[in-house]
């Protein structure tokens, strides 16, 4: 066996250890809460030894901020949607849709959604992390808003950056009343009046 094909599978085994743990950490905090949960159980979950676990996370935060990180990334691919509408219908319809499928994701992933809610609570670290993915949000929906105000169908006197970060927190708003199941209306009801709210403030 060649020393590549050696390293190959190294790398093939560093691979399926830390989605083993990955995995065995989504079941603990899923089963325990963030609170609750150890690094312990999850190492002892996903059946690796603790001097290999600890080559891959140093704890459960870290752990964390990998699955959220994962799971946030679905709802940026919603966000990342393309953007280049002709019209305010064009752009009214994008944006329906894309505030529809972000609310719905958030009932999706509500499980693994209640852990990261609890983690932002108490781990400062995860509280950045958190902070990052919302600036996140924030700069690509501010290029959608700049954009829209390039083709003249956006009010320019707006600071798009501002408009940005009060669309992005209404959204995260209703996605944690969704997550806490502290919402009476439908999701459908809840995406079209907040989407009605920001185009008709937005667009011309």
């Amino acid at each position: 066996m060649t020393e590549h094909n050696v390293e190959d599978k190294r790398h093939l085994r560093s691979i399926k250890t830390r989605q083993k743990l990955l995995q065995a950490a989504k079941e603990v905090f899923m089963e325990e809460g963030f609170q609750k949960t150890t690094i312990k159980q999850v190492i002892e979950k996903a059946e690796v030894g603790y001097g290999t676990a600890y080559v891959h996370f140093k704890g459960k935060e870290e752990l964390l901020i990998v699955l959220m990180d994962s799971v946030m990334a679905e709802f940026y691919k919603i966000a990342e949607t393309s953007f280049f509408p002709q019209t305010k219908e064009e752009a009214t319809n994008i944006i329906h849709r894309q505030t529809n499928a972000f609310l719905h994701m958030a009932e999706h992933e509500r499980s693994m959604m209640q852990v990261f809610e609890q983690a932002i609570g108490i781990s400062p670290v995860v509280s950045e992390s958190w902070k990052n993915i919302r600036r996140k949000f924030i700069q690509r929906i501010s290029q959608d808003i700049a954009y829209a105000q390039e083709k003249g169908l956006a009010r320019d006197e707006l600071n798009h950056e501002l408009v940005a970060r009060g669309w992005f927190f209404t959204n995260e708003m209703y996605l944690w009343d969704i997550v806490r199941h502290e919402y009476e209306s439908s999701i459908e009801e809840i995406a079209r009046n907040i989407a009605s709210v920001y185009i008709r403030g937005l667009y011309k």
